[in-house]
C-alpha cells in the first residue's frame, strides 16, 4: 500500500515537472515560434493550449497587436532651406515571427530600427517639399510616402509598418521668435492697410452724405421761399382786395390795432393832439370813414 502510494505521489510530482515543460499556452494578443538547440522549429499563430517537446524546444512569445515606437524630435531642412523640428510616431506590428526573431529579437531593438528607418524617408521626403506645404493639409501625402517606402524596407526585418504621423512640427526655438516677429509685422502691415482702405471709404460715405444733406436742404430751402413767397403774394392780394371794397374802413382798422399796440400804461408820448394819428380819437364817427353804416359796430350796439 505504501509502495501504491509512494508512485502516485511520484506520478504527480512528475507530472507538475514534466507537464509545464511539455505543454504551453498561446493568448490571442500573442504569436509563438519554437526552437531546438537554437534551431527554427515551427511557428504557432493559433490561439489556444499547444504541445512541445519538454526540456528540449523552447517557446518564443512575441506580440500579435499593433505596436507604437514614438521617436525623439528631431531637424529636418526643407526645399526652401527652412529648418523644421518634427516629432512623429510610427505603428507597426510583427508580420513574420522568425524574421523578426532572426533580425532584431525585442520590441525595444525592433523600435529602434524603425525609428532610424522612418528618419532617413523622412528626412528624404521633407528635403523635396517646401515648408508651407509640410505644415499645411498635404502634410498627409507626405507622411503616406514616407510610409511607403520605409515599410519596403521593415519587411526584411518581419515587420509590417502600418502608417507614420507628425505629432507636432515646429521650427527650431531659436527663430521662432523672429517668425512670430515677421508674423506679427505682417499682420499689422494688412491691419493698417484695412484700416487705411476703411477710412478712405468712410470720407467718401460721408462726403456723398454731406453733399446729399446740402442738395436736400438746398431743395427745402427753395421749395420754402417758393411756398412763402406764394402765400405772401396770396395775403398780399387778399389785404388788396379787401382794401379797395372799403378803403377808410380799412384804414380805421389799421389805426386800431396801432393804437391798441402803442397806447399801453408804460407809454409816454409827447405828441400834438392835433396829430393826424389821433384823427379818430378826436371825432371816432367822421364822415372820413366812409362807414356810416358800421357806427353800430364800433359802438359795440
Amino acid at each position: 500500500m505504501k509502495r501504491g502510494t509512494t508512485i502516485v505521489v511520484a506520478l504527480v510530482i512528475l507530472a507538475f515537472i514534466v507537464l509545464p515543460s511539455w505543454l504551453f499556452t498561446v493568448d490571442e494578443t500573442e504569436q509563438v515560434i519554437i526552437t531546438q538547440f537554437g534551431r527554427y522549429v515551427r511557428t504557432v499563430k493559433e490561439p489556444g493550449l499547444h504541445a512541445k517537446v519538454p526540456f528540449v524546444q523552447t517557446v518564443h512569445r512575441f506580440e500579435k497587436r499593433i505596436l507604437v515606437s514614438d521617436a525623439p524630435s528631431a531637424e529636418y531642412l526643407t526645399l526652401d532651406k527652412k529648418r523644421l523640428v518634427v516629432d512623429y510616431i510610427s505603428r507597426w506590428k510583427i508580420d513574420d515571427p522568425l524574421a523578426f526573431f532572426k533580425s532584431v529579437r525585442t520590441v525595444t531593438s525592433a523600435g529602434s530600427r524603425i525609428n532610424d528607418i522612418v528618419f532617413s524617408e523622412m528626412r528624404n521626403e521633407l528635403a523635396s517639399h517646401d515648408f508651407h506645404m509640410i505644415i499645411s493639409e498635404k502634410r498627409e501625402n507626405i507622411m503616406d510616402t514616407v510610409a511607403s517606402s520605409a515599410r519596403e524596407k521593415t519587411m526584411d526585418f518581419g515587420i509590417k509598418l502600418i502608417d507614420v504621423r507628425i505629432k507636432r512640427a515646429d521650427l527650431p526655438k531659436e527663430v521662432q521668435q523672429s517668425v512670430f516677429a515677421r508674423m506679427m509685422a505682417e499682420r499689422e502691415r494688412i491691419a493698417k492697410r484695412y484700416r487705411s482702405e476703411g477710412a478712405e471709404e468712410s470720407a467718401k460715405i460721408r462726403a456723398e452724405t454731406d453733399k446729399q444733406k446740402e442738395i436736400m436742404l438746398a431743395e427745402a430751402y427753395a421749395k420754402s421761399q417758393k411756398l412763402r413767397g406764394e402765400g405772401d403774394a396770396k395775403a398780399t392780394s387778399i389785404y388788396a382786395s379787401a382794401y379797395e371794397r372799403d378803403v377808410n374802413f380799412y384804414d380805421f382798422i389799421r389805426t386800431l390795432e396801432a393804437y391798441d399796440k402803442v397806447l399801453t400804461e408804460d407809454t409816454l408820448l409827447v405828441i400834438s393832439a392835433e396829430s393826424i394819428f389821433f384823427k379818430y380819437l378826436q371825432n371816432p364817427f367822421s364822415e372820413d370813414l366812409g362807414v356810416e353804416a358800421n357806427r353800430g359796430k364800433l359802438l359795440g350796439r
